[in-house]
């Protein structure tokens, strides 16, 4: 992983400072280059990222950023990588005050959620008013429950999640 500092002029106020985690899950080889491009275009600075085989897609790969930016920041970079179908990813930026989170499959599209400072999922007064004007009984009260928090999305990726998680706990054995 490469922690990024954000250079530019707009970039020196860190008032509204947040720290962020791009983890790419998975990737076609052609598209590598585009996503370096298109990162070092919304955080303004140079980055080499370090891909990894993914074992869960044949062909793809698998990469993990972290970088401190503008508030925003993972909205941008959400928005830009959501254009490539095939991408599975998560992005989130983090501060005291919480922050964004955004998981994207190629099958789901893309999802938001608001967290807390811990990461924890917020879910607003508004998203619970709607799923309980949409829900008619209790399974779609949970159905309408589960679209808020992205469970579909967590059950999607957890697969390409654990790649990571066993590459740590090898590291750790040797």
């Amino acid at each position: 992983m490469q922690e990024l500092h954000p250079s530019g002029q707009n970039r020196d106020r860190l008032k509204e400072s947040v720290n962020g985690l791009l983890v790419i899950h998975s990737a076609p080889n052609a598209l590598r280059p585009h996503i370096e491009w298109g990162l070092q275009a919304i955080l303004g600075t140079w980055l080499t990222v370090n891909w990894f085989d993914q074992p869960c897609a044949g062909g793809t790969y698998r990469a993990t950023i972290e970088f401190r930016d503008v508030r925003g920041s993972a909205a941008k970079i959400a928005s830009a990588l959501r254009g490539w179908h095939y991408l599975r990813f998560e992005v989130r930026e983090e501060s005291e005050l919480g922050g964004e989170f955004y998981r994207s499959t190629p099958e789901l599209g893309i999802h938001r959620a608001s967290i807390d400072g811990f990461g924890n999922i917020v879910v607003t007064e508004h998203q619970i008013m709607d799923a309980l004007a949409k829900s008619f009984d209790e399974i779609s009260m949970r159905e309408a429950i589960d679209q808020v928090l992205g469970n579909r999305w967590e059950e999607e990726l957890a697969p390409f999640r654990e790649v990571e998680i066993d590459k740590v706990m090898q590291l750790r054995a040797i």
